[in-house]
């Protein structure tokens, strides 16, 4: 009596890898193996084996490489005017005098103007740092909104009175470096 037995195993794998950059692998796999087993009395085996292997790699990816940042270079004016807008809506939190330290402001006291980073605080005045007296500062909306003064001067430090100031605008702009 001749007995035979017939084993098929398909195995099939599919591997697909996305990279989070611009690589995609993607990689197909199938192996297929028959066993063939034939028993005359004396027992002879014969195994047929079959695999087939798919690679696919794709190493760019054309539309994520067009839509990749640019640089572009532009000049130090334009870069404050753009700094200035990003700041434009951040807000101070003033509690007292001493929240102001280390922030820009425009001053407008009962006689003059001035403009300064304030540093310290003593006593009723205020220590500018980068201060400058501003003998007329144009439209003034333009002069807070978009930080154009018609006459300034530096001097440097300065000490402006909390006694003598009628109102003070958070200054987002560039203190002024030159005369004008």
């Amino acid at each position: 009596m001749v007995e035979v037995e017939v084993v098929d195993e398909v195995v099939v794998e599919v591997v697909v890898g996305v990279g989070v950059e611009v690589e995609v692998d993607v990689g197909v796999g199938a192996v297929v193996g028959v066993v063939v087993g034939v028993g005359v009395g004396v027992g002879v085996e014969v195994v047929v084996g079959v695999g087939v292997e798919v690679e696919v790699e794709v190493i760019k990816n054309q539309l994520l490489e067009k839509a990749m940042t640019k640089t572009f270079e532009i000049s130090d004016e334009t870069y404050e005017q753009i700094k200035t807008q990003l700041v434009e809506d951040e807000k101070i939190d003033i509690s007292s005098y001493d929240d102001i330290i280390g922030h820009n402001f425009f001053f407008r006291t009962v006689t003059y103007h001035l403009v300064g980073k304030v540093v310290k605080r003593i006593g009723n005045f205020f220590q500018l740092e980068q201060a400058s007296w501003v003998a007329d500062s144009g439209r003034f909306m333009d002069a807070i909104k978009k930080g154009t003064l018609d006459e300034v001067e530096p001097v440097g430090t300065a000490f402006v009175n909390l006694e003598s100031v009628t109102d003070m605008f958070p200054w987002r702009h560039k203190l002024p470096t030159e005369q004008k």
